[in-house]
């Protein structure tokens, strides 16, 4: 549903995506994980028709981004919220709904539905200036869905929410995987990648690191387990990959023991170890 085949984008000297293929099948969410500057938004940006690569081939359920046949199937919540802030959510809705050239039923239908789906039916005649930002954050998405769209390109969409919000974004997420949409979700956070997405590609600097499922980009590049232990006698640290045995052993050694951890590799390490620890400011 989703192809970047050899893609290239430069900006002047720099270029922000460089050679990158990535296939993403119907029905499946793909994350794409990267620092700031990674290059993840101006592949949404080439998806979306807004930006042309400099060489590659893409397309979107077939169709040539640029293509009205693209933009039908296509949904797109952007890194910044889409909305008009002195207007309510519900003229918000009206008004992206009108873009599609949905009838007056079918407009009112869809308004009434998607806001159910965001949680947000209650404040639909409120003034989104007066909305939190989890609350822009899901009516940003109801407004990606008025038009049914069966590919959703979503950029870092909890960027700045509460808690509360995010986890209802997740759940809204999930249940579009559920109703067979097609999802490509870029994020930082590597805690909503082993989440959501069935696929993850990891990438830095315009090019792809690694692509593979959760669980097998964690035992390739996550390094071995931790296991730390604080006893009367100090404080022992081993790096292992057999970190119940080795467990074990030490809980045999030692006596008196006050603290015991046990860290396996996650996301976080894989991302680092891939990316580095340097700072990106």
């Amino acid at each position: 549903m989703i192809k970047l085949e050899s893609v290239t984008k430069r900006y002047g000297d720099l270029v922000a995506v460089d050679d990158i293929s990535i296939h993403v099948k119907k029905g499946e969410i793909f994350g794409l994980l990267g620092p700031n500057g990674a290059g993840k938004s101006t592949m949404i940006s080439m998806l979306s028709g807004q930006t042309i690569a400099d060489s590659g081939d893409l397309s979107v359920g077939g169709y040539l981004p640029s293509s009205n046949d693209a933009k039908r199937l296509l949904g797109v919540a952007p890194q910044s919220t889409a909305l008009y802030e002195d207007l309510s959510a519900l003229d918000n809705l009206q008004f992206f709904g009108s873009l599609y050239r949905l009838s007056r039923e079918k407009l009112a239908q869809r308004c009434e539905e998607v806001l159910e789906f965001a949680g947000l039916s209650d404040r639909a005649k409120d003034r989104v200036s007066s909305f939190s930002g989890g609350m822009k954050r899901r009516l940003n998405l109801a407004a990606t869905l008025m038009h049914e769209p069966e590919v959703l390109l979503l950029d870092e969409p909890t960027v700045g929410v509460d808690p509360q919000s995010r986890n209802k974004l997740f759940e809204n997420i999930l249940a579009l995987k559920k109703q067979g949409k097609t999802i490509l979700y870029t994020t930082h956070h590597m805690e909503e990648a082993e989440r959501l997405c069935d696929r993850v590609g990891i990438v830095d600097h315009g090019r792809l690191l690694a692509l593979d499922n959760v669980d097998r980009l964690i035992k390739q590049y996550g390094g071995e387990s931790q296991v730390r232990i604080s006893s009367a006698e100090g404080e022992v640290v081993i790096d292992t990959d057999q970190p119940i045995i080795d467990l074990q052993e030490l809980l045999l050694k030692h006596r008196d023991i006050t603290d015991l951890q046990l860290r396996r590799p996650d996301m976080e390490r894989v991302f680092l170890n891939l990316t580095g620890r340097t700072l990106r400011d």
